[in-house]
């Protein structure tokens, strides 16, 4: 309202491990926040996404900054795309900017033509930053330790709380290159020794406090 939104998606991820854990729960909050903008004059329509899971392979605000701009250039995790222009379209269609049931198919569009891209330059320049800025540019932690597979198997469950919290040990979101990269996720297939999670730290003592803790709380298991 102070910025004079008159259409807005709302994102609830919904899932195990996920600030809302149900469907029933979601549903409510998005009632809730559909009747709020009513009384407020405002256009709200809420997207109940996945949330039992990392959207995408990044936490922390350097690694999902990193992850993004690759996704902005052609490239990133399917998951990701996915999810952004779904909540995309449904904005589209609200406004009349694309026809009901093809908003995802708008953004996409606008995500393969280079326009999404651009106009994340312009956006950057505005703020006073470097619009040609590559995700190999952006600085990451130097103190990192790679978990992997103790054993050949599929990725059965992946732990949001206990990542969440290793990336807040490693620093995040204070340290903006600290966080935590998932080479794997739900249903993957890997072998013993290969990496499933890096942990990225700007100091040493924060990387050995995540990876203490990674070892009290697993972040994921492989049966």
């Amino acid at each position: 309202l102070a910025v004079g939104v008159s259409t807005l998606v709302l994102d609830i991820p919904t899932g195990r491990g996920a600030k809302v854990e149900d469907f029933e729960t979601a549903r409510k909050l998005g009632n809730d926040f559909i009747e709020l903008g009513n009384r407020l004059g405002i256009r709200v329509r809420c997207g109940i996404t996945y949330g039992g899971q990392p959207v995408g392979h990044t936490v922390g605000p350097a690694l999902e900054a990193k992850e993004a701009l690759e996704t902005l250039m052609g490239g990133g995790p399917n998951s990701l795309i996915e999810k952004s222009t779904s909540l995309a379209g449904m904005l589209f269609e609200m406004n009349g900017i694309a026809s009901r049931g093809n908003g995802q198919d708008v953004a996409k569009e606008i995500l393969k033509s280079g326009k999404a891209y651009q106009k994340m330059r312009e956006i950057i320049a505005h703020q006073g930053g470097n619009p040609d800025i590559k995700p190999e540019d952006m600085p990451l932690g130097t103190s990192r330790y790679v978990i992997t597979a103790p054993i050949d198997g599929y990725v059965s469950s992946i732990s949001n709380r206990s990542i969440n919290a290793i990336a807040r040990a490693a620093g995040a979101p204070v340290d903006k290159g600290a966080g935590v990269k998932l080479y794997a996720k739900m249903g993957y297939s890997v072998k013993r020794g290969d990496p499933v999670i890096e942990i990225y730290a700007n100091r040493p003592s924060k990387l050995r406090d995540a990876v203490s803790l990674s070892t009290r709380e697993p972040p994921f298991m492989i049966e």
